[in-house]
C-alpha cells in the first residue's frame, strides 16, 4: 500500500450545462475534473528546473479543504507577504483563482507585468509552464517565479520537441536557398525561445502574431513557425498571403512530408501542432448560433481551424476577446469560442449582455485547471514561513537567448 507521501489525492469539481455532456480530448475527460497530485518529482520542461525541497510535497489537507478554508489562507499570506508577492492569473483560470491575481491577462500581457514589476521579490504565475519560464526569464536577479502545480503544462507546446525542430531546422537551412526565420508561439518551451534568439527569431503570442510575422518577413524571405498551424495559418492569411504560401511540417517524417520543390515554394512552414480545446469549434456549431440567436455576434481565438475563423465574425486574442465583449452595447449576443473558464467569467461580468460558449460541451484547458486553490494557499503559505516551494529557474543559458526572443517580441508591440 503506497505510502501517504506518495498517494493520489483528488479534488474533484463537476460543472454543469445543461446539456449534461462532457468532452473527450486527446489529453482529457472532464466530468468530473479530476485533479491529480504526484509531488515534486514531475517532469521538467527542457532547459528548466522546477527548485523545491526533495521533501516539499504538497499535504494532502490542503486538497480537502473547503473553498472557504482555502480563501481565507490565501487572503491571509498575500497579506503577511505585502508588497514582496504579486499573483498573475491567466484569463483560463478558475474563479476561484482569479479572484487572488493582482493581475489578469492573456501571456502577452501577463509577460509585459513580469517584466515590469521590478517591486515584488515572489511573481506566483497561475497558469502554465510555459507562461512561468517565460516571467522568469523576464524578471530580474532578485525576483522568483512559483507555478503552484508544477504539473500545469501545455499539450500544443509538448507538440514541438526541441530535437524535431533541430532536426527539422538542419533540413531546412541545408536544403533551402534562403534566409529562413524562426518564430515561436509563446506556447513553446524555453529551449525553444531560446532557439530562436539564436537564429535570428522572435517569440509571439495570439495578440502580436501579425507584427511577429511581418517583422519576420522583413528580415527574411520564409518563416518557421511552431508550435500552432492554425495561429500561423490564421495570421499568414490575415496579412495577405495564400493558402498556397504555406505548407505543414510533419515532425519526424522526411523533408516534413514534402518534396523539395514544395519546400522551396513555400513562403511559411507551419508546424504539425493544435490546442485541443480550440480544435473542439466547428461551423456546425457556429450555424446553430446564428440559427438560434438572431443578431448574435461570433468571436473566436485564432488557434481555431481556418474555417471557423472564416465563419466567425471576428477573432483575436483572449485580451481582444474580452474587451471587445466587455465594451459592446447592451443587450449584445455573443458566441465565443475560446476556453469555458473565460466564456463564463465574460457572462458573470456582463449581466446585460448574452454570452455563452460556441461549445455546448464543457471542455476547459485541463492543464490550466491544474491550478488548484489548494496549491495556490500551500505555496502561499510556504512563502510567508520564509520558504520557496516550485520554483521556476531557466538555466543561464537558455534564457540567454530566450530572453533575446522574447525582447524582440516586446520591441515590436
Amino acid at each position: 500500500m503506497p505510502s501517504q507521501a506518495r498517494r493520489i489525492e483528488e479534488s474533484v469539481v463537476t460543472l454543469v450545462r445543461p446539456t449534461g455532456k462532457t468532452c473527450q480530448t486527446s489529453e482529457q475527460a472532464v466530468g468530473p475534473i479530476r485533479l491529480q497530485w504526484r509531488g515534486a518529482d514531475t517532469a521538467r520542461t527542457p532547459g528548466v528546473r522546477g527548485l523545491t525541497p526533495a521533501d516539499a510535497a504538497i499535504p494532502p489537507a490542503y486538497l480537502e479543504m473547503s473553498e472557504e478554508h482555502l480563501r481565507q489562507r490565501i487572503e491571509r499570506a498575500r497579506t503577511a507577504l505585502g508588497t514582496d508577492l504579486v499573483i498573475l492569473g491567466h484569463h483560463y483560470q478558475r474563479e476561484e483563482i482569479i479572484r487572488h491575481a493582482d493581475f489578469r491577462g492573456d501571456s502577452y500581457k501577463l509577460s509585459q507585468l513580469a517584466a515590469n514589476r521590478r517591486d515584488a521579490r515572489y511573481i506566483v504565475f497561475c497558469g502554465v509552464h510555459f507562461m512561468a519560464e517565460s516571467a522568469d526569464i523576464l524578471s530580474a536577479p532578485h525576483q522568483q517565479v512559483i507555478l503552484p502545480n508544477l504539473e500545469a503544462g501545455c499539450s500544443m507546446a509538448n507538440m514541438a520537441q526541441p530535437d524535431d525542430v533541430e532536426a527539422c531546422w538542419a533540413e531546412l537551412t541545408g536544403t533551402i536557398d534562403a534566409r529562413i526565420v524562426p518564430v515561436t508561439y509563446m506556447n513553446s518551451a524555453a529551449s525553444l525561445k531560446a532557439f530562436c534568439g539564436r537564429n535570428g527569431g522572435l517569440v509571439c503570442t495570439s495578440s502580436n502574431a501579425s507584427a511577429a510575422l511581418r517583422w519576420a518577413l522583413d528580415r527574411g524571405d520564409k518563416v518557421l513557425f511552431f508550435p500552432d498551424q492554425h495561429l500561423g495559418r490564421n495570421t499568414a492569411l490575415r496579412l495577405g498571403y495564400r493558402q498556397d504560401d504555406m505548407l505543414i511540417w510533419s515532425p519526424r517524417v522526411p523533408s516534413g512530408g514534402h518534396t523539395v520543390e514544395e519546400l522551396r515554394a513555400a513562403t511559411f512552414y507551419l508546424w504539425l501542432g493544435w490546442c485541443s480545446v480550440h480544435a473542439r469549434f466547428s461551423t456546425e456549431q457556429i450555424r446553430w448560433a446564428r440559427e438560434n440567436h438572431p443578431g448574435v455576434r461570433v468571436i473566436v481565438h485564432p488557434e481555431c481551424k481556418r474555417e471557423v475563423v472564416d465563419a466567425a465574425d471576428e477573432y483575436g486574442s483572449t485580451e481582444l476577446i474580452a474587451r471587445r465583449i466587455t465594451e459592446s452595447a447592451p443587450g449584445s449576443v455573443w458566441a465565443v469560442g475560446t476556453e469555458i473558464n473565460l466564456v463564463s467569467r465574460l457572462e458573470r461580468e456582463n449581466p446585460d449582455k448574452t454570452v455563452f460558449c460556441l461549445d455546448p460541451v464543457i471542455c476547459p484547458c485541463s492543464t490550466m485547471y491544474r491550478i488548484h486553490p489548494g496549491y495556490l494557499a500551500w505555496v502561499l503559505d510556504r512563502l510567508a514561513e520564509g520558504e520557496v516551494v516550485n520554483r521556476i529557474a531557466v538555466d543561464a543559458e537558455t534564457t540567454k537567448w530566450a530572453k533575446v526572443a522574447l525582447e524582440r517580441m516586446l520591441q515590436i508591440a
